[in-house]
């Protein structure tokens, strides 16, 4: 008997390699993703701009990168006591416009020198709700709990949607490898705070418009991180306590879903043994001098090495 809906995923004709390099922008599950990644020492860059979560802002943040285009001060606003940018996450703000904008103005450099490198560009979608914000009639990434009053919400519109994906494929093909394969997912974080409803809407619209843009280029994925957890995991014991982040076990379950069909055996293999290494790295012995102890580290620096000798780029 079967008690689950499994959600298949097929098997890439293109596969993760261990000195692939790997880009992610997006939601906080890209970040997951992304994480997951390094652990295993690919070599990633995550969210030069912080988390965001609409394709507006994710294609807008694409753009900067792919033109090096810095910020200055006219870019920024004063809120309280800090100067902020509307198109980043609230971790670049600082009390000091020069110390902000050498934050935005790094991550946009090294983000600009990645791209060129990179063989993998992971997207993750979070909603189809964007804030316009009135002083300036902006559309932003991030409202920085600056009062309501000064931002209208509203859903991007589908045609938005789409054009802004379709310029974030044109603009990563250009500066990325020629061979780069983009992978498309939909976080599965529910917006709860959107409604229930109107965050099925902002999925959807989301969906839609990715498989809209699957079909008209070559190279370009789609993992299905949001059906797996609706609908592969759909118990509520796979969430945080909020009952709305996924929890450990079900981001580690859609990480194997991904291995499984993007990696190849070598990238598995290698994946694994780091992982295996890094929770070795973390043990605590209760006596440092025993033999026992130096065995274990002998054996450790051993498994070390071999690994790096598989690859160019520097691990642990």
């Amino acid at each position: 008997m079967k008690f689950r809906t499994e959600v298949d995923i097929p098997v890439s004709e293109k596969m993760f390699e261990i000195e692939d390099r790997a880009f992610s922008i997006g939601s906080c599950f890209a970040t997951e993703i992304s994480d997951l990644l390094a652990k295993g020492q690919i070599q990633t860059l995550n969210n030069p701009f912080g988390t965001l979560f609409n394709p507006f802002s994710i294609n807008n943040a694409v753009r900067k990168l792919h033109h090096s285009e810095f910020y200055s001060e006219e870019d920024l606003i004063k809120y309280g006591e800090e100067v902020i940018s509307l198109d980043h996450h609230s971790s670049f703000n600082s009390r000091f416009l020069h110390q902000t904008l050498e934050k935005i103005n790094s991550k946009i450099e090294a983000g600009n020198r990645f791209l060129q490198e990179t063989d993998w560009v992971i997207i993750t979608y979070g909603t189809s709700f964007i804030y316009e914000f009135l002083p300036k009639k902006k559309l932003v990434a991030n409202c920085h709990k600056i009062p309501g009053k000064y931002f209208e919400k509203r859903l991007l519109t589908n045609l938005e949607i789409t054009d802004s994906i379709y310029e974030t494929v044109t603009l990563l093909k250009d500066i990325c490898k020629p061979d780069v394969q983009i992978l498309f997912s939909v976080s599965p974080v529910r917006h709860t705070k959107d409604g229930m409803v109107e965050n099925n809407v902002s999925k959807s619209k989301l969906i839609s418009a990715v498989h809209d843009i699957l079909a008209q280029f070559n190279n370009c994925h789609y993992l299905p991180a949001y059906e797996i957890l609706m609908d592969d995991l759909r118990d509520y014991r796979f969430y945080k306590e909020d009952l709305i982040h996924p929890n450990q076990q079900a981001v580690q379950y859609i990480w194997e879903k991904f291995g499984n069909s993007y990696f190849s055996d070598e990238t598995m293999d290698f994946v694994e043994e780091n992982f295996k290494i890094t929770k070795a790295l973390a043990h605590k012995p209760s006596d440092e001098k025993s033999p026992k102890h130096h065995e274990f580290l002998e054996n450790l620096e051993k498994r070390i090495a071999d690994q790096q000798a598989k690859v160019k780029h520097k691990i642990f």
